[in-house]
């Protein structure tokens, strides 16, 4: 069993057996059918992966990691809002006719923003940072705009990172550690990417700055599981599990910019199937 897979296990029962129904209340999401997408949800969800341990990729079904870290560069590396720049499709439901969706994700990420040391956008000025002020207690990102949210044709989920960096005990090497903030989670189709994706994340920018991955801790505020995707959870946390994957990035990169899906390498990952046509809530 992967270290993700208890997490998930014990987060899914604890929603099940402790969680409130939202059945009845005004709820923004609709099925296809136009009916209401009610949820089981928990409230304040705390989870935390040590990266330095093992990489957070459940094994009760295979996560596509390729693809998550693809969108994970689309939003971070890109600083895109448009599908067109994405490989796959699990945004274009929420693209207009020209593949944007607003002004959101991507597009808060390339806002360049006025500092004392010049003009940075969010990620460039995590970078700075992390490589000339790396005690700070500001190294963080926030895409949850309140002036653009009637330009975003979805609200930001995942939408602030925060970075800290710590000494190992008895070394000199740094460590990078970082909190992911998320207002909303589906938990049966989003946990696991969402996990896996910042976690990624971590990788990625402890190796540009001469760092090493440890804490990745995920806050979820309102962690839920869908009324049709009960069933679907019930029998997935049951399945058998396997050791976690061995996932790396190709080491010799440490500009951020540099790193393309084909750097993310993934061995032994073993996996119980796919759950076909989860139904989407949107």
């Amino acid at each position: 069993m992967s270290y993700a897979d208890k997490v998930f296990i014990d987060m899914c029962k604890d929603i099940l057996e402790n969680g409130v129904s939202t059945e009845g209340e005004k709820v923004r999401p609709k099925w296809e059918d136009g009916s209401y997408a009610y949820t089981i949800k928990r409230f304040g969800v705390v989870n935390r992966y040590d990266l330095r341990k093992e990489f957070p990729a459940m094994t009760l079904r295979k996560t596509g990691l390729k693809n998550a870290f693809d969108e994970l560069l689309w939003i971070w590396q890109k600083k895109s809002n448009n599908i067109h720049d994405l490989g796959s499709h699990i945004w274009d439901s929420w693209a207009d006719e020209t593949g944007s969706i607003g002004k959101a994700y991507g597009y808060q990420m390339q806002v360049k923003h006025q500092y004392r040391e010049g003009m940075m956008d969010q990620v460039d000025r995590v970078l700075y940072d992390l490589k000339n002020n790396p005690y700070s207690r500001r190294i963080m990102t926030n895409i949850y705009v309140h002036a653009d949210l009637h330009e975003m044709n979805l609200y930001p989920c995942a939408y602030s990172m925060t970075f800290n960096v710590t000494n190992e005990k008895g070394s000199d090497k740094l460590i990078l550690n970082a909190i992911l903030n998320q207002r909303s989670q589906d938990v049966l189709t989003a946990n696991n990417w969402n996990v896996c994706q910042y976690a990624l994340l971590v990788h990625m920018m402890a190796q540009c700055c001469n760092m090493q991955p440890g804490e990745f801790v995920h806050v979820i505020a309102d962690a839920h599981i869908y009324d049709r995707h009960i069933p679907l959870v019930k029998e997935l946390i049951t399945r058998e599990t396997y050791p976690a994957p061995k996932v790396w990035l190709t080491p010799d990169i440490t500009d951020f910019y540099a790193f393309k899906v084909e750097d993310l390498h993934v061995e032994n990952y073993q996996a119980g199937p796919q759950i076909r046509n989860i139904p989407v809530a949107v």
